[in-house]
């Protein structure tokens, strides 16, 4: 198969769907790669990298007239006005990427007519067998290390406890909230800077883990069930007053607060409300890793840094590209595992009923063929 690699074109998008030492991966299945030119010099990967290790340069439109087309935040769909990518891919072809079909199905709806068979990764199964292609923990990981370097840039202390000559600087306290991939390791790079670490999730199950990378569990006496997926399950509004006035204590005794509560195609969940904060010491540092869905903190605004009442408040939206030249290379890897698992050993789409493909696959022949996608489009 021709896999072409697309060059990102969404504003502070750094981030390349393949890098360069894993195209040997693909040329053992028999697979041909294209790439944009380009397409990995923002993270880091430069043209003569691609051609190295076998890729062909190519322009944009045949990139996306391969058989299977790479992509990291979609491609460019136009308006009414201007097809934008659309006219040059081939009704039957892969794109592969991350399209958030669940909050933007509009996107997959344009995608659709041109007969192209749409498969978003953020809709893989959270199933031991997807684990090498799950772009959200691979993501959700690199975000939860660089929330808290970005906290401690802010801070006006240090983490760790130091004894000097001069006398005795405390720990500085930092409490997550939320215990998945980006709170677990937000709570290891914090315990390693040598901060005093609390964690905080309504699943109880994960207190286990929450100790196992140094962090000590907050308990609340509330929890919630997992569902199929491992996120917690939806609560009543009268869970959410209790839980918001019983962590309201925590919140304001932090010295850097990290929010990282999720659910793929939701709002995020509110757990920081205006009232809880008002209090938390001046110079204190709330990072929200969910500001780009909606945020956990009722007063964080989507991209900006901004004090309130002595308070940074930092909203980082794609984080992760920050960190491109690694964060290219886990979905590069997520990618090519994905590709490999489509297809057979001999390079040809695999005729077989597989899981991760179907839960994954958005459109096909031309109409929007995702249950999930098809609700919020309330298509029956």
């Amino acid at each position: 198969m021709l896999i072409g690699i697309l060059k990102e074109t969404l504003p502070g998008e750094r981030r390349v769907a393949l890098v360069p030492s894993q195209i040997a991966m693909l040329a053992k299945q028999k697979h041909s790669v294209v790439v944009e030119r380009g397409a990995g010099e923002a993270a880091g990967y430069h043209d003569a990298d691609y051609e190295s290790a076998g890729a062909r340069l190519v322009s944009r439109a045949e990139a996306l007239g391969a058989e299977i087309v790479g992509a990291v935040r979609g491609i460019s769909i136009g308006d009414d006005s201007n097809t934008g990518d659309l006219q040059h891919l081939r009704a039957g072809s892969l794109v592969v990427g991350t399209f958030d079909p669940l909050a933007h199905p509009q996107h997959a709806q344009r995608l659709a007519p041109t007969g192209v068979i749409l498969q978003s990764l953020e809709l893989l199964p959270r199933t031991t067998r997807a684990q090498s292609m799950d772009v959200l923990s691979s993501m959700a990981n690199l975000a939860g290390y660089k929330s808290v370097l970005m906290a401690a840039n802010a801070l006006p202390r240090i983490m760790p406890m130091m004894t000097t000559a001069a006398g005795t600087l405390t720990a500085s306290k930092v409490l997550v909230l939320g215990a998945g991939v980006a709170g677990l390791q937000a709570i290891a790079t914090a315990k390693r800077l040598g901060a005093a670490v609390e964690g905080y999730d309504i699943r109880p199950e994960v207190a286990e883990q929450v100790k196992s990378v140094g962090g000590k569990f907050v308990d609340l006496g509330l929890t919630a069930e997992s569902d199929k997926s491992g996120y917690a399950k939806a609560v009543s509004e009268d869970f959410l007053a209790r839980q918001q006035e019983a962590l309201a204590h925590y919140v304001r005794a932090a010295d850097v607060l990290i929010t990282t509560a999720q659910v793929p195609g939701r709002r995020a969940p509110l757990l920081v409300t205006a009232a809880m904060q008002k209090g938390m010491k001046p110079g204190s540092v709330v990072v929200d890793l969910a500001a780009e869905s909606g945020g956990n903190c009722e007063l964080t605004e989507a991209g900006k840094t901004i004090l309130v009442d002595g308070v940074t408040m930092i909203g980082p939206v794609n984080l992760v590209s920050e960190l491109a030249f690694h964060s290219s290379q886990l979905y590069s890897r997520n990618v090519v595992n994905f590709v490999l698992n489509l297809c057979t050993k001999e390079g040809a789409i695999a005729d077989k009923d597989d899981d991760l493909v179907r839960e994954t696959r958005v459109t096909r022949d031309g109409v929007i063929c995702h249950d999930r996608v098809k609700h919020v489009l309330g298509i029956h």
